[in-house]
């Protein structure tokens, strides 16, 4: 491999690991900021379960003016929830369509986030140990 090539593959892959480890912490800030805004206006509802899932559950909730909230985009940190379950939620007054599961915050998102984070340089540390490894001479180069 050319010394051109091999530094357009290193710089490839570090812009890969940079941005996907970037998206991982930018997760973690969204997550504190709706925590944020929940907590300077919070409201508390029971909630329904509708539809339970891994990564988006969701709910159905009334708030103390009788309006039933069904949130376009689920509740907030969904692990372990049954479908049917009734469950504590907050929410922002302001924009009842943001909602968490009561008790839960953003250090839920500190563990996957962590993790994403260190597999992906557990990847990309190889990769670029391997791309600046020296190499011996080829042949090609001795005509």
């Amino acid at each position: 491999m050319s010394g051109k090539v091999a530094r357009r593959v290193q710089v490839g892959v570090l812009v890969v690991a940079i941005g996907i480890s970037s998206l991982a912490v930018l997760l973690v800030l969204a997550a504190w900021r709706n925590d944020h805004t929940i907590a300077s206006d919070k409201g508390v509802a029971t909630a329904e379960v509708l539809s339970a899932g891994a990564r988006r559950s969701a709910i159905s909730f009334v708030t103390p003016d009788g309006v039933t909230h069904n949130p376009k985009l689920g509740v907030l940190y969904p692990t372990k929830l049954t479908v049917g379950q009734r469950i504590d939620v907050e929410y922002a007054k302001s924009d009842p369509d943001l909602v968490r599961v009561a008790g839960r915050d953003a250090r839920v998102a500190l563990v996957p986030a962590g993790s994403v984070i260190v597999v992906t340089w557990l990847l990309a540390a190889p990769a670029l140990w391997w791309v600046r490894r020296p190499r011996p001479p080829s042949d090609a180069a001795a005509d």
